[in-house]
């Protein structure tokens, strides 16, 4: 990616293709422009329409994405990738869209979404020609914390409460409260595996923000299966998880999730006693994927 004329002709093309993807409710179309997390959110959500709408649905009311503002990293090699920074028909948030390349023959593919207020958006460092750096995953990143290791800490956080790099509170200290009250009820005992993911298929992307930290994109997966005690059968009736069922409902039911997290990492020379060194979630967004039965 080289210019910003490029970079609207890709979220044209990809707001195309996902507006002809929920019209024919066909999870295909939507690996022509998807990828990572956001095509396996948009492939259920498919699959659950489908199951309930067989024939399409030519009435879905189209996407359209305006007011796009790129930011793009220099970059020699591949992979690469760019940040749209765009208003929808949908909401008053901002939409950031990350469309990432895998080679010179690979397509552009949307491979996150993230929803901030207006304002919200973290202001990214350019050099004099306007471009953006990406910040590796490992190595030197002049981060408090590499990009690459936020999926690991997130899943750790999730299964043991130690902050790690991340500030306390907010939304991952709402999970575990939601979770510690689904871990044991008089009529089912949940568990809970948190699997950290990373590149290829996954891979967390970072830009450069101003001051030295960094905006960073990253992917978890979780799985949560509740197991009924004696004499109780699970059940499934929400209309999308049934949809998503597969196997047979006899003891237990497994829930798999996929998550995406933008978060704000700061400096590595940033101040740490009012917190300033700590990792922030920007946005989270997470997504049933799948359903089996046991």
């Amino acid at each position: 990616m080289s210019s910003r004329a490029e970079a609207a002709k890709v979220l044209d093309a990809f707001t195309d293709g996902y507006n002809k993807a929920y019209r024919k409710l066909d999870p295909a179309l939507v690996d022509r422009v998807e990828g990572g997390a956001l095509a396996e959110i948009a492939k259920a959500d498919l699959a659950a329409q489908r199951a309930a709408t067989p024939g399409g649905n030519p009435g879905y009311p189209a996407l359209k994405l305006r007011d796009a503002r790129f930011t793009i990293p220099k970059a020699a090699g591949w992979p690469k990738f760019f940040v749209a920074d765009t208003l929808s028909n949908r909401d008053r948030n901002r939409w950031l869209v990350v469309f990432t390349r895998d080679g010179a023959r690979e397509p552009w593919k949307a491979s996150y979404l993230t929803l901030l207020a207006a304002g919200k958006v973290p202001e990214f460092a350019v050099d004099k020609d306007g471009y953006a750096e990406a910040v590796p995953a490992s190595g030197d990143t002049g981060t408090a914390v590499a990009p690459g290791a936020l999926s690991r800490a997130y899943t750790e956080y999730l299964r043991t409460g130690n902050n790690g790099p991340f500030l306390p509170g907010g939304q991952p200290a709402q999970l575990r409260e939601e979770r510690a009250q689904l871990a044991r009820t008089p009529t089912f005992w949940t568990e809970y595996i948190d699997t950290p993911d990373k590149a290829p298929d996954f891979p967390p992307l970072a830009l450069r923000t101003v001051g030295g930290g960094a905006m960073v994109f990253f992917t978890a997966h979780h799985r949560e299966k509740r197991t009924m005690v004696k004499g109780v059968r699970p059940s499934v009736t929400e209309p999308r998880t049934k949809a998503l069922l597969k196997g047979d409902l006899k003891q237990a039911v497994t829930y798999t999730r996929v998550s995406e997290s933008a978060v704000r990492v700061p400096a590595k020379e940033a101040p740490g006693a009012d917190g300033g060194a700590r990792t922030v979630f920007l946005n989270r967004i997470e997504s049933l994927i799948a359903v089996k039965g046991e």
